[in-house]
């Protein structure tokens, strides 16, 4: 109570003083720009995946772009201790996300690194993924893909080192005829996702669709 008094939480938007459990007061919410397109949609997300592998089905939460409102959201969740904020974006998620008859059969969420969680010391897709995995009764697995390699953040990369990620993962457990839907935050070269992909394809006869709380166009 008194750490509220002394350290209120603020509107990422306006910095206006609001309740502990939001991130964005009502005014800036409606400021936040989430994607139209729906799962089975032929969105951006979609032509850009089948690029790189097959993919179902597509979904995106958010647009990320360079000064909106979405990237300093993503920002909090991954780099300021905002561990919280993945349940936040999972209710956005699920106000706005109808698989209909045809839910995944597994929810996976992109790993860090033990050495990238150890610093972090949390996975930011977690909590989100988990929210999800309630609200739809679909079961999630945050240890079938493990990440070998580790590295510095996405966002201080540039465009050529991202795109190298070759044998970055690797399948920990077997698994065949399943849907999985992988989940990411940001969506920018795809190759992240890609890798995972083609993982969970290689392993058998999986399919897989795709999830993202933002996407960089």
């Amino acid at each position: 109570m008194i750490l509220d008094i002394l350290f209120p939480n603020r509107c990422l938007g306006c910095n206006r003083i609001i309740p502990a459990d939001l991130l964005v007061c009502e005014l800036c919410f409606s400021n936040i720009y989430f994607t139209p397109s729906g799962y089975f949609d032929d969105n951006f997300i979609k032509e850009r995946c089948r690029l790189l592998f097959p993919v179902e089905n597509t979904f995106a939460l958010m647009q990320f772009d360079k000064e909106n409102l979405s990237r300093k959201i993503i920002h909090e969740l991954k780099y300021k201790s905002r561990e919280k904020a993945g349940e936040i974006l999972a209710e956005w998620t699920i106000e706005r996300l109808d698989f209909k008859d045809q839910k995944p059969d597994l929810l996976v969420s992109v790993p860090l690194h033990p050495k990238k969680l150890k610093e972090r010391g949390y996975n930011q897709l977690h909590l989100f993924t988990e929210k999800l995995s309630e609200f739809y009764r679909i079961p999630f697995d945050h240890d079938i893909i493990k990440r070998n390699q580790y590295s510095k953040a996405q966002a201080l990369k540039d465009k050529q080192n991202r795109l190298k990620s070759e044998n970055v993962f690797s399948i920990t457990k077997s698994i065949t005829e399943k849907n999985i839907l992988i989940i990411d935050d940001v969506f920018t070269t795809g190759n992240t996702i890609a890798s995972i992909a083609w993982e969970i394809l290689n392993a058998g006869n999986n399919k897989v669709s795709v999830l993202v709380m933002a996407m960089d166009a």
